[in-house]
């Protein structure tokens, strides 16, 4: 072996000790929050800015019509209110809230309790899947509002047809997102219910439902949204056809009146009900569900 083939000695490193010292101090990891970043970090003060915003620029621009001699066009915020309170005193609004609920429940359990059955012959059976495709693509994208006149050639003027547009814009909503949250849920969920045991209606409620119910809920809260503006569109037609009818007949009624600020009632507690059901009801199932399960962020 030559010279230039051994292998090169690395070089001694000088050996040195150092002292040792006492645990380094980073002092507090945590600062307490001062009293605005403690406000700022509550939802309900931000949305209540927002709501406070949103009225000031309502009653401002209802101003400028009303200065500009557009009174009729935009009220005031304040004007609206008004119109609000004296509608609920009356007991105008109540009643016509009552009728349009009625309806809205009937038609929305009618459409749920659908979609449940086709949803379960869909995930069963591979014609239930095909049906279900089907079905969907070609009513889901078409507005139930559409369906009203068929609906009136079938049943007539009164709920039956109200109740006929609303079950179909619940019924494929929810059941396309129930049937998609079941085609979601892991293998390995799957096998660990039948691992332990589970069959039948214990294995669907125990494993299929929980692992789905995401995607249920979130057809849930579509299905509600299509049913509402579906069923408040339909009862201005029955208004104009029957005189009769809820919430929507009290807007179109005020709206031929010229009575703007009614109009705006009636659209304020239209949009009152959604946030009480979206806001109260919804929130309160995901709270006790899938954000309990860790399914979904606060």
């Amino acid at each position: 072996m030559t010279p230039s083939a051994e292998k090169p000695i690395p070089p001694k490193r000088p050996e040195f000790e150092r002292t040792a010292t006492g645990p380094a101090s980073f002092g507090d990891v945590e600062r307490p929050l001062s009293f605005w970043e403690r406000i700022w970090n509550n939802g309900a003060f931000r949305k209540t800015i927002i709501l406070l915003f949103l009225i000031a620029a309502w009653e401002g621009y209802g101003r400028y019509m009303a200065a500009h001699g557009n009174v009729l066009s935009f009220p005031t915020f304040i004007a609206t209110v008004e119109a609000l309170y004296a509608g609920i005193i009356s007991g105008v609004i109540p009643q016509r809230l009552f009728v349009t609920l009625q309806v809205l429940v009937i038609g929305y359990a009618l459409g749920i309790f659908l979609a449940a059955v086709v949803t379960t012959i869909a995930v069963s059976t591979r014609i239930g899947t095909d049906f279900l495709s089907i079905m969907t693509a070609m009513f889901n994208p078409l507005p139930a509002i559409a369906l009203l006149p068929v609906a009136l050639l079938w049943f007539g003027l009164g709920t039956p047809s109200l109740v006929f547009v609303i079950v179909n814009s619940v019924l494929w909503a929810v059941a396309l997102n129930a049937h998609t949250g079941f085609l979601a849920v892991s293998e390995t969920l799957r096998m660990a219910g039948q691992t332990f045991g589970l069959r039948g209606l214990r294995y669907v409620l125990g494993i299929l439902i929980p692992a789905a119910f995401p995607a249920i809920l979130a057809g849930l809260k579509i299905g509600w949204a299509f049913a509402w503006r579906t069923l408040i569109a339909a009862e201005l037609v029955f208004g104009v056809s029957s005189g009769r009818g809820g919430l929507g007949w009290f807007i179109f009624e005020n709206r031929n009146m010229l009575d703007t600020a009614s109009v705006f009632a009636g659209l304020i507690t239209v949009m009152a009900v959604g946030l009480f059901v979206e806001g109260l009801i919804f929130r309160g199932i995901e709270k006790r569900t899938v954000r309990r399960w860790g399914m979904q962020r606060g």
